[in-house]
């Protein structure tokens, strides 16, 4: 069953999925089109999940569950997974590609690969304070506490020789 995000609780499990573009207003709306409906009938063994949804800087689409209510399972997993591939496939963009960071620099968000994330760093653009983007919360209390912080606290630090 479809909630909004923001009525749900802070324990509440959470995927993020960083598209490899900024999204338009009109890919926003096809989205949102198709996730209610989506949420409405998302299930774990026959049994509705309270779900919602965030997207975020126009680049971030947030799915978040309260598992109190019923746990997500491998084959309800593999149903969101199908529909963001089905975004995918209708906005021709990349929800999936764990490789390329999300920084904050110069008031907006960017994405580069790896090489792309070194370089920037290397030559001065990007330091130790920029904001880069840790998708691998897993609450909603994470995803506000958590989730936008300096490189020097990050992940990204073990894989960008600086």
């Amino acid at each position: 069953m479809y909630a909004p995000s923001d009525t749900l609780p802070d324990h509440s499990r959470i995927w993020i999925y960083q598209c490899s573009k900024e999204l338009t207003g009109e890919e926003i709306q096809s989205i949102e089109r198709s996730i209610v409906p989506f949420l409405e009938s998302w299930t774990a063994h026959n049994q509705s999940l309270r779900a919602g949804y965030e997207i975020r800087y126009n680049r971030f689409l947030v799915l978040v569950i309260d598992e109190k209510t019923a746990g997500a399972s491998g084959c309800s997993i593999d149903k969101s997974v199908h529909f963001i591939q089905s975004m995918e496939n209708e906005l021709n963009v990349s929800f999936f590609d764990r490789l390329n960071f999300a920084y904050k620099a110069g008031g907006k968000i960017s994405t580069a690969s790896r090489a792309e994330f070194e370089k920037l760093f290397s030559t001065g653009v990007l330091n130790a304070e920029s904001i880069v983007f840790n998708n691998l919360v897993q609450t909603k209390k994470e995803l506000n506490s958590n989730w936008e912080i300096p490189f020097r606290e990050s992940w990204h630090k073990n894989l960008i020789s600086a």
